[in-house]
């Protein structure tokens, strides 16, 4: 297989509204160009078999396929029975061969990260079990929790979730909301899998096992007249006698995928298991934004080498982590005013910085972030003295209220005014609340100038991240407090 390592075209899945901002990160990191997908919350990019640790490596990416076809405007029969045979018969013309050498070659990638990361975990539960006898059980698990092992169950959270919005607008699938804790999976109907539950799988180990499979579908548009879980099904069957693989919902190797848009078809192969944005986090709070959407934030916003970056409402630290991992020339600085907050966002910086002590190539020891405790309308820092501000705002929902944001948004920005350089200095901050934050943002118009809106899903929510400069109005210093 050394020999001729095919190329591949990727799929990812982004977070909807960054679509553009993730393009670049290819273009920047693989030299590739991306084709944005007209289904939302996706790009495709063709690289060479061998960049696939790099592709993996992508701060901008939820989810990676490769795509085995791709038809652009593809003619579904009219009737249901017509039109599911036509799927089927779909299965044995598709060129197979290339995208399952890639599956291949991700899959033996993937074992060596997992041998990589037992040896580091044995390394690091010895070591603690040596420095602090008492508290090993407790510290192993800790360990155990930050490996982002996988075990978790794929038929609950499809690795691959593309449904577009439904009749009324809902989100696309895969901004499932990671605002809670990782149980909050819930399938939309038109993302659904086929496969029987395959009984004993204890056989797993021989050489010459089959393959045990699943298929996904994604289907958005009301011209179909099938729904997923039937082409899930029937596509499914025709896969599992074209391979004789066994269909399995739950303990699968290989993830099908169908995703349809419209009249536009793509059947790729799963590369993931789970997220790519679940990384950074491992305590995670009631409104924990995606590390895929605080690295979009942050793109945002231009950063230099030797920056000053603050978020003053850090919630569990997932914008200034993936700062300090993806920009570690600049200095973040991270507040909230629930010593809740402070101390998950202080435990993931602990996490991270265990995560980096392991790698054997990290000769880096430190992050250059900061962790405060503080009140977002009064903040400890000198007048001007801040390049850039960078935050997830209360939504009002399943923190604060809409009517305290009447008075939290203004006052916010106003200090955030001062704070921040005048001239050079700018924000970038996400909110629901897209009225009360345009309102109070009228009323500061002599500090703050909007320049672009992204509009993004966020776990079914319609939200809104505002890039905005600072003028070069100086806002009154604050007063004595002697």
């Amino acid at each position: 297989m050394a020999a001729e390592q095919p190329a591949a075209v990727i799929g990812a899945t982004v977070p909807t509204g960054f679509e553009v901002t993730a393009a670049a990160e290819v273009q920047e990191k693989l030299g590739s160009a991306s084709r944005i997908s007209k289904d939302r919350g996706k790009i495709y990019f063709e690289v060479p078999a061998r960049s696939l640790p790099e592709v993996h490596r992508l701060r901008s990416v939820d989810n990676l396929f490769v795509v085995v076809q791709e038809f652009k405007d593809y003619q579904f029969k009219e009737t249901k029975e017509d039109a599911l045979k036509d799927l089927e018969d779909l299965v044995k013309k598709l060129p197979w061969t290339d995208p399952l050498k890639i599956w291949e070659l991700n899959n033996s990638l993937k074992k060596k990260k997992t041998k990589r990361k037992k040896h580091n975990l044995q390394r690091t539960v010895s070591k603690e079990k040596l420095n602090d006898n008492g508290g090993e059980e407790k510290d192993g698990k800790d360990a155990g929790g930050e490996e982002d092992c996988a075990p978790n169950v794929a038929g609950a959270e499809p690795a691959m979730g593309q449904s577009t919005e439904e009749s009324q607008g809902e989100a696309l699938q895969n901004e499932e909301d990671d605002k809670e804790q990782p149980e909050a999976k819930s399938e939309l109907h038109t993302s659904s899998g086929a496969g029987t539950e395959a009984g004993d799988d204890k056989k797993d180990e021989g050489d010459a096992k089959v393959l045990k499979f699943r298929v996904t579908c994604n289907r958005a548009g009301d011209k179909h007249s099938f729904t997923s879980n039937e082409a899930a099904r029937d596509f499914g069957g025709a896969v599992q006698e074209h391979f004789q693989w066994k269909a399995d919902m739950t303990n699968f190797d290989v993830e099908v995928l169908l995703n349809i848009h419209n009249n536009e078809v793509v059947v790729g192969i799963a590369l993931t298991e789970e997220s790519l944005h679940r990384r950074n986090i491992t305590h995670f709070g009631p409104t924990t934004l995606r590390s895929t959407l605080a690295y979009g934030m942050l793109r945002l916003c231009d950063l230099q080498p030797t920056d000053i970056i603050v978020d003053p409402m850090c919630g569990t630290g997932a914008i200034p982590i993936e700062g300090a991992m993806e920009w570690p020339g600049c200095y973040h600085i991270a507040g909230d005013n629930n010593p809740q907050a402070v101390k998950r966002a202080a435990s993931n910086i602990c996490s991270l910085l265990k995560k980096n002590e392991n790698k054997e190539s990290s000769s880096s020891s430190g992050v250059p972030l900061d962790i405060i405790q503080w009140d977002i309308c009064s903040l400890p820092l000198r007048t001007g003295s801040v390049d850039v501000i960078v935050s997830d705002m209360p939504f009002g929902k399943r923190i604060g209220s809409k009517k305290k944001n009447w008075d939290l948004y203004p006052a916010c920005l106003t200090e955030m005014g001062r704070i921040c350089t005048p001239g050079t200095g700018r924000a970038v901050l996400l909110t629901q609340d897209k009225k009360c934050f345009v309102k109070a943002l009228s009323r500061l118009g002599h500090i703050w100038r909007k320049s672009q809106t992204v509009w993004v899903n966020v776990g079914g929510l319609h939200a809104a991240v505002y890039l905005l400069k600072r003028t070069w109005e100086r806002v009154e210093e604050k007063r004595s407090f002697w």
